[in-house]
Formats: structure tokens, sequence, C-alpha cells
């Protein structure tokens, strides 16, 4: 494990490494959102292009429109409910255009908003959906589990995202904010977010949150966006009240998810099924919680979605429900960190009963799947570029030391290469400027402490417990 492209400016600095880009940064609102900005400016140009050419070509919309959009339907709410979010944006706007790529702030709140414009907004706007599946994207495979189920009895919970390679590919980032108000964060994101987005998140009062999509969720209230109430409760939330509390504060239904989360304060998880009418929380302290994206509560999934796929073990949903619930029951009270790092990483297909790299696996390979058994126009087309990216995982001790689990790339560490893909598949030929390789990476814990200057002693310690992990496969349940 080597660090290199080390950038330093005041109230902030940035390492490479396996994959990511580890970015620290602290101070004020504009300060810390500065650092940030002038330290992503490479990045951000490359996304400005993904978004001209991806926003266009599925929405025959350019990204302006969007930005626009974000300026008219959302700049306001954020700047009298959240003026310190907003601040911090500006600080990330003027820092990026000071180091070379020119932006502003309202662009900087389209990009951070991006999951609320595109999936929430527009579809409540315009009966024109182009190519994007009916109602809300598929994202993320998750699980969280306590007491009877892990073997110390205390947290253990994993997280994949799945998404678009084409616009997922950027969710690189791991982000250590110290502000200079409230709860310090380490949390997976993409260059200039404040919020995760993926979502993994660990901060200072030892809370951790995770959360998979609600497919097909279909309505929408112009309230508080997401991406501002996550990370209010992130900065300010100090117990698992607090969360419920804030998500549901201005609740707009934009990107509604299954929240996972931890409190190792109390040794208690939460799921809170957030829809916009209607949201189911369930609380333990002796039990486990999986996502899959879809949700428990019938009124969520009945009356706020499109064909959720709850039950059907030809797609994904109901094929990690039934998976994910499996792995629970199988490796009850054996659930440790190493264990959470083969579970999101599987592969075992529970519609064809055997090991099989495909779209309704745990870690999902979307782009090496024919998807023969669906017939449906709105769902994903065979072999598309899309699956998992990433995976995180943490237990207790490192939710309290602030830190986690991490490997770029896929779950599993199967690379991806664009000349071969794009060989193969040439339907999605005209992607290939777009799409970046994903060489094989290995396991990689992240932390608040000076990175640089403790990698090797990390290394060190974790190596003999990781260098196999990703090669070895569950096999079939007996």
């Amino acid at each position: 494990m080597s660090t290199t492209s080390t950038k330093k400016i005041k109230n902030g600095t940035s390492h490479k490494i396996n994959g990511w880009t580890y970015i620290s940064i602290k101070g004020s609102p504009k300060e810390r959102g500065y650092a940030y900005g002038y330290l992503i400016a490479e990045d951000f140009k490359k996304i400005q292009e993904m978004l001209q050419f991806n926003i266009y070509h599925e929405f025959g919309k350019t990204w302006d429109f969007f930005i626009e959009a974000g300026k008219n339907a959302l700049k306001d709410t954020i700047i009298k409910q959240f003026p310190e979010i907003y601040e911090e944006m500006e600080g990330i706007a003027m820092g990026c255009s000071a180091a070379g790529t020119k932006t502003t702030i309202d662009e900087i709140l389209a990009w951070n908003n991006y999951f609320t414009l595109l999936d929430s907004w527009y579809g409540s706007e315009s009966t024109a959906t182009g190519s994007r599946e009916g109602g809300a994207s598929d994202r993320c495979s998750a699980f969280i589990a306590v007491g009877d189920y892990t073997e110390d009895g205390k947290i253990v919970v994993a997280h994949n995202s799945f998404s678009n390679f084409v616009d997922g590919q950027y969710m690189y980032c791991i982000l250590d904010i110290n502000p200079s108000k409230g709860n310090r964060i380490l949390m997976q994101t993409c260059p200039g977010w404040i919020w995760s987005g993926t979502d993994f998140f660990v901060t200072s009062k030892g809370i951790l949150g995770t959360e998979t999509t609600i497919g097909g969720f279909n309505v929408y209230e112009n309230n508080y966006t997401i991406a501002c109430r996550i990370r209010k409760a992130m900065q300010y939330g100090d117990t698992l009240d607090d969360y419920e509390r804030i998500l549901l504060d201005g609740n707009s239904g934009d990107y509604a998810n299954s929240w996972l989360f931890g409190d190792t304060n109390t040794n208690e998880i939460m799921r809170i099924e957030l829809g916009l009418k209607y949201h189911n929380t369930e609380r333990t302290k002796n039990g486990y919680f999986v996502g899959f994206n879809s949700a428990y509560d019938p009124r969520i999934r009945n009356l706020e979605c499109n064909n959720s796929g709850f039950d059907d073990i030809r797609r994904h949903q109901g094929a990690r429900r039934v998976r994910l619930t499996d792995l629970m029951d199988e490796h009850k009270g054996k659930i440790n960190i190493d264990m959470a790092l083969k579970i999101i990483a599987d592969h075992y297909d529970v519609y064809l009963h055997k090991e099989n790299k495909c779209s309704r696996t745990i870690c999902s390979h979307y782009d090496l799947d024919g998807r023969e058994y669906m017939s449906q126009a709105d769902r994903p087309k065979p072999y598309a570029p899309r699956g998992a990216l990433d995976g995180c995982a943490a237990d207790s001790k490192m939710i309290k030391d602030m830190s986690f689990m991490a490997r770029w790339g896929s779950s599993c560490g199967t690379p991806f290469s664009t000349a071969e893909y794009c060989d193969k598949n040439r339907q999605w030929n005209y992607l290939k400027p777009f799409l970046n390789d994903r060489p094989s990476q290995p396991w990689t814990r992240f932390t608040i402490t000076n990175f640089a200057n403790n990698t090797k002693t990390r290394n060190h310690k974790l190596k003999h417990k990781i260098r196999n992990i990703g090669k070895k496969l569950f096999s079939r349940k007996k």
C-alpha cells in the first residue's frame, strides 16, 4: 500500500491511495469549503465533462438546465434553513475556481443535490422520463447486525454502492471533515459533495450511518433536500433520536432510503424506511437489518413506489432480500469484520442456485449479466455498465476510532477494463470516452488520524487479515 499525489493547502490535505482519494479539511464553513474545492479541482473538471454528456444523453436536457433548476427550486430554502451548508458550498466553488476549474455556487449546489434534481424533482415536473427507469433508481446493498448475531455482541455493518458506471465511478473520495462547530465526520463521497450520498459515514459521536435506496419511489415535495438533512444529522446528531427527527423535519421524499444507523454508545441499531407520507422506524439491541432497494413497509412499497421487486428473485431486490437474510441466519453469532467483508462481496445467485456474478447478487455485476430472465422494458438492459463500485465495512471498535474499511472498484475485487468491456459489448461503445478503468484494489483502512504517517503501521497490522479477502467466496448454503 503506497500513498501518492499528496496535496496540501491551508485547512486541507489530500492523498491518493488504492484507488481512493483521501481528503481532510477543517475550520469554518468557508475555510474548509475553500480547501475542499481547491483539492478536488482537477477531479471536478472531469465531473463537469461527464455531466455535460450524461445529462444530455439520459434526459435530452443540458446540465445547465438542472443547475438553473437547483437555483430556482432549492437555493432559497437552503440559504434560509441551512446557512452553514450553503456557506461551505460557496467555499467549494471559490476554491475550485481558484485552482483552475471554473464553477459557481449554483453548479456546486446542483451537484450536491444531483439525486434530488434528477430522480425526484424532474420526475415531479415532467412526464418525459427518457431512458431512465420508472421512479427512483436502485442503488446499494447493506446490512447491520448486533447482539446475538455478531461475534462480540457489538455492531458490525457493511455496504456497497452499485450505480451506473458513468457517474458512479466518481464515488472514490474518503472525506474527513473537522468543522469548527459540531461533530467530526469521516465518510465516503464524491468530489465536491458536502454529504456522503453513497452513503457510508462515522462521526465523533460514535454513530455510524448507511443506507440503500428504495427503488421505483415516485412521490416528491419540495421541502428540505436530503443532502442538507443528512449532513445536518451527521454534524449535529448526538443520538439515534436526533437522526430520526432531523431526517423527518422537512422531508421531501427525495432519495428515499432504508437508512441503517448504529450507536456504539448504546449498542443499538436502527432502520428508518423513509418514504414521503409514510415512514417506518425499527430499533433493536439484538438483531439485524438488511438493505436491498425495496421497503418492508407495505404502505411505502405499494402507495409510493412503482414495481418494487420485493418478491421477485429474478431481480436484485427480491434476490438480495433472500440472500442477505440467509447469510445473517447462517452466520449468526459469528459475524465480525472479516465476515462482513466476505458478505458484501458475495456472488451467490438465489434464482439460479449457484455462484454467478450477475445483477442479482449482493456484489452486483450488471456488466456481466445477459439479463436472460428479465423482459421488462423499464429495467436495466443486458450487460449494462452498472454494478457494485466499492465496499465499506466497520465494527464498533472502528466506529469509535472513527475509521472503516473500504475497497474501491468492486466489493469482490473484480477489475473493470473499459477497452475489454466495450469490445465485448459494442452497444455501449459510445460511452468509452467517459468510462474509467478500475483495476483490482485491496481493502484499505481509513481513519481521521494523520493518514500519511500511519499508513505503514496500519498496513503491517492488517496485511495478514485482509490479503486474502475478496478471493474466497461463500459455498452454497447447505
